[in-house]
């Protein structure tokens, strides 16, 4: 039975390099499409398959906007962002297919925080553990034993 071992090195440095040539060419090209023209757009991360022929790219928007739209639109430029990405990834042997898709860790990043920062979690932090009948188990002591490193 294989186990998922995660992206491999060469994954993580093909992605790295397609992410700066993708944001090369969207800081420094006219796009036709008025959506992706208005768009302040970032690519948080790309993730490449394990043949290297398909980059999932990250999308985020700076300043907000309709993800959905600049989605769809990067999507219809695809072929002008390959072509133009293409010089800086001429080391490669295939150029990859972009496929884009919403980058959601900043949402995941804030709904960690506000965990982080609720009533429950500051009690736990505060509070010492005696007094918390949540932890105390019958028949087993709460205090903990103080080890000395030495």
């Amino acid at each position: 039975m294989k186990k998922n071992k995660g992206p491999s090195q060469r994954q993580l440095r093909v992605g790295e390099l397609v992410r700066h040539a993708l944001m090369d060419v969207l800081a420094r090209e006219q796009l036709d499409d008025p959506v992706l023209a208005s768009a302040m757009i970032t690519i948080s991360e790309v993730r490449m398959t394990a043949d290297l022929k398909i980059a999932n790219c990250y999308v985020s928007l700076l300043g907000g906007g309709d993800m959905e739209a600049v989605l769809k639109a990067l999507g219809r430029a695809e072929g002008f962002l390959r072509g133009r990405s293409g010089p800086h990834l001429s080391q490669m042997r295939s150029m990859p297919t972009f496929r884009f898709r919403e980058d959601t860790s900043f949402e995941n990043f804030a709904r960690i925080d506000a965990l982080l920062k609720s009533d429950a979690v500051k009690r736990d932090l505060v509070e010492p553990e005696e007094n918390r009948p949540d932890i105390r188990l019958e028949g087993r002591s709460s205090k903990r034993l103080d080890r000395k490193d030495g």
